[in-house]
């Protein structure tokens, strides 16, 4: 396939496949809320979706759903008084008003949110006040119950307004996410289209290409994003509010620019999809020579998706990395040697582990150990099952065959991938 067709492709993975289902359950949240505080039957009036699928960024098998259910002014007095009494007691009336309606189903007050839990997915409605200006004030149960500001309508605004100067500006946001999910970048959503949106301030190079130009572009960002200065936080389009930064995302830009540079380089060929899957997932396509090869293999396809057992929301940090042992040699640890360009020979023993995770406890670890190439179909041992951690954050391989080899971890907590990393194996 082309290089248009495959991003065309690509794009079209990500689209969001359940919409109704969606639908329905901001609608019940909503009706609930506006029983409760104005007496109708209501499913749209009063409430606002926002976040990525607000701002129409979002993805397939999205985790997590925002929403700003309007507060009646004639409730202001109520609540006013700053302290989190007063607005831990705004959560809780709200929660108990969507309870009503979902008296099965898992919710909270979280500081500033309610979240409503449905195993797949969570929505997070935030009762807010508008203010003249378009924004909404709303509670922060956990900073000392001092109102805060909102205002994600010229957020909304701004991200439509700059897609119909190039339809790209959303479309970019969709794959950085699924980069986001594939790499474990801790982003917030609005970081990123916070950057997505910056990036095409910075130039109007793409403006008027299409999905021909895509690789080029998904290049372009991406150094975009490795050059970025370590700032504390950006200014979010629209309503300038400030966006922080949860974790350093440049060196996995850098390693994504990289994998960018390979992948255009080998247009054409097999190995370009390869790098392009590498960087974005399973739902960028296959070259369609691979494609014929796995319809005529005779090696079994084991490999397991950890997508296909849990939602993704990457929400934390983790990183692995692996001690190299020989009886008789010094150990190395591979991220060093893969640095240094130095050669992984066989007949080593491999010894991976979590060498840091900032995931509170309780949470789970697995594992994924995937071989690679001709060699390992011709064994028949490409492997992939994914495996849960026995409880030391360790797992033990060894160098058997020539080809490459790929090792994923991750952290799943109430039921969600929160944190994910990867590591390359090249056996020489």
């Amino acid at each position: 396939m082309a290089v248009a067709d495959d991003f065309k492709t690509f794009l079209e993975n990500l689209k969001i496949t359940n919409g109704d289902q969606i639908s329905d359950r901001y609608g019940r949240i909503t009706r609930a809320l506006n029983r409760k505080y104005r007496g109708t039957e209501s499913k749209t009036d009063n409430s606002l979706q926002v976040g990525s699928y607000g701002r129409f960024t979002a993805i397939k098998n999205i985790s997590d759903l925002d929403m700003i259910y309007e507060m009646p002014a004639s409730q202001w007095d109520r609540f006013k008084e700053e302290g989190i009494g007063k607005q831990s007691a705004l959560l809780q009336e709200v929660k108990a008003a969507i309870q009503e309606s979902y008296p099965n189903t898992g919710m909270r007050g979280d500081g500033q949110v309610v979240v409503v839990s449905f195993g797949n997915q969570e929505v997070e409605v935030v009762p807010g006040f508008k203010q003249d200006d378009g924004s909404y004030k709303y509670p922060d149960a956990k900073n000392g119950g001092k109102w805060k500001s909102t205002n994600p309508k010229a957020e909304i605004k701004a991200i439509s307004e700059a897609n119909k100067t190039t339809q790209n500006v959303r479309r970019l946001c969709k794959m950085i996410r699924a980069w986001k999910r594939r790499q474990g970048v801790n982003m917030g959503g609005l970081l990123i289209d916070t950057l997505a949106f910056n990036f095409f301030l910075s130039t109007d190079k793409y403006n008027s290409k299409g999905y021909r130009s895509y690789d080029n572009l998904c290049r372009d960002f991406f150094e975009f994003l490795a050059d970025q200065p370590d700032l504390n936080y950006y200014k979010a389009p629209g309503s300038r509010q400030h966006v922080y930064v949860k974790s350093k995302f440049q060196r996995k830009a850098r390693k994504a620019y990289n994998l960018c540079l390979r992948a255009i380089e080998a247009e054409g060929k097999a190995s370009s999809n390869k790098n392009w899957k590498q960087i974005f997932g399973r739902n960028f396509p296959a070259a369609t020579t691979v494609v014929a090869a796995r319809e005529a293999r005779t090696w079994r396809d084991t490999e397991e998706f950890i997508e296909d057992k849990y939602p993704i929301e990457i929400r934390y940090d983790m990183s692995i990395d692996c001690r190299v042992e020989q009886k008789g040699f010094q150990t190395h640890w591979l991220t060093q040697m893969l640095a240094k360009k130095l050669p992984l020979l066989a007949n080593k023993k491999l010894e991976f582990s979590v060498t840091r995770i900032d995931v509170p406890q309780p949470y789970e670890i697995e594992w994924k150990v995937m071989n690679q190439g001709p060699m390992a179909e011709q064994r028949d041992e490409i492997r992939g099952q994914i495996w849960r951690d026995t409880g030391h954050q360790k797992r033990r391989e060894s160098t058997t065959f020539k080809g490459g080899h790929l090792v994923e971890c991750y952290a799943i907590k109430d039921g969600f991938v929160v944190a994910r990393d990867s590591i390359d194996v090249p056996i020489r």
